[in-house]
Formats: C-alpha cells, structure tokens, sequence
C-alpha cells in the first residue's frame, strides 16, 4: 500500500474543516449532522472518520484554529505596548475583521450556544477563552506601569473585563448593527473618564 504524504494528510484534514464550516454556517451548528459534513466534503465515511471521530471533534479543531489565531494577533497588540484605549481600538479591529462575510464570529455564535447545552463544547470553549484573555493581563501590566490603571489594579478582574468589551462589541454588532467602533470607543472613554 502506497504512503500517503503528510500534505496529503494535511489537505484533506483542511477539506474536512473548510466543508464543516460551511455546513455550519449554512445549517447552524446543532443542526448539522456527520452525514451532512461528509457529503459537503465529498468524502467517504472512512475517510472523514479518519480525521475526526466526532462532530465535537471538527468544533475542536475549527475553534483551536481560529483562536490561535485571534490569540496571535491580540498578542501583537500587547506587544505594541500602547496605551489602554488604544490597545483597546487594537483588538477592536480584530474583532472587526471577524465580523465581515467571510469572517469566523458569525461561527463563534453558535459555538456558544451550543457550549450551554453541551459540556463538551462548553469545555472547548472554556479553553479558547482563557487563551484569548491572556493578551489582556498584559495590557493591564503595561496600564499599571504608566499609570493609567492604578497600582493596586486587581489584574485577575482587570483581564477579565477588558476582553469581556471583545465579545460585548462583536455580538453588538453582529444582532443589531451598531455600534461602530468610533462610537463603542466614545462610550468606553466616557466611562473610564
């Protein structure tokens, strides 16, 4: 039996996943099934079932990609060293690049749903989320050393409530369209004011 390459592997691994987010995105999450996955694929069941032995399995995996990548570019902003709302507009902007057609937040909605009613997927989610909120201590720090955050700044809490404005902003802006990112930075500035 011939050896299969590791870019072999590799492009039907990233078949499987490309067929599963489109599945997603036009089905809903819940609603897709492993048949519907394998059919968009254009594989065999054994094929497919070589890669992922589940459907939690592909959510895995499309999840750890797309927040390893969010997670490289929210370390680039924290590595800018810039100040507190201007990192703040920074990672606005990844958000922003995840909202548009060919965008991953529209995917990441329906993740979060499907995390209430599934522990599975509640624990993938737990992962991606702590990974995505590490950037933001940084940020903190960095607030702290120029005084923009005061010294005794609980970085545990600070974290927290900076990358909770990511998810606030996106869902905003993916349910009913607004705010713009001019206007959310208004009101964040007003606040911090």
């Amino acid at each position: 039996m011939p050896r299969v390459s590791a870019e072999h592997l590799t492009a039907r691994r990233e078949q499987i996943l490309a067929a599963a987010r489109r599945c997603f995105l036009r089905n809903g999450l819940h609603n897709t099934t492993m048949q519907d996955l394998i059919g968009e694929a254009g594989l065999s069941v054994g094929a497919v079932y070589r890669y992922f032995k589940s459907k939690n399995e592909i959510i895995n995996a499309i999840s750890q990609t797309v927040a390893a990548g969010l997670a490289a570019r929210l370390d680039e902003v924290a590595a800018r060293d810039l100040p507190l709302l201007e990192a703040v507009s920074a990672a606005l902007d990844v958000v922003d690049a995840q909202l548009g057609p060919d965008g991953n937040f529209p995917l990441v909605v329906q993740v979060w749903s499907e995390a209430v009613l599934d522990p599975a997927i509640g624990a993938i989610v737990r992962e991606r989320y702590l990974e995505l909120r590490r950037p933001f201590r940084a940020i903190a720090v960095q607030a702290v050393a120029r005084g923009e955050l005061k010294p005794d700044t609980d970085l545990d809490a600070t974290e927290a409530a900076l990358f909770g404005l990511l998810p606030g902003y996106a869902l905003q802006r993916q349910l009913v369209g607004s705010p713009d990112k001019a206007t959310y930075l208004a009101g964040l500035r007003a606040l911090i004011s």
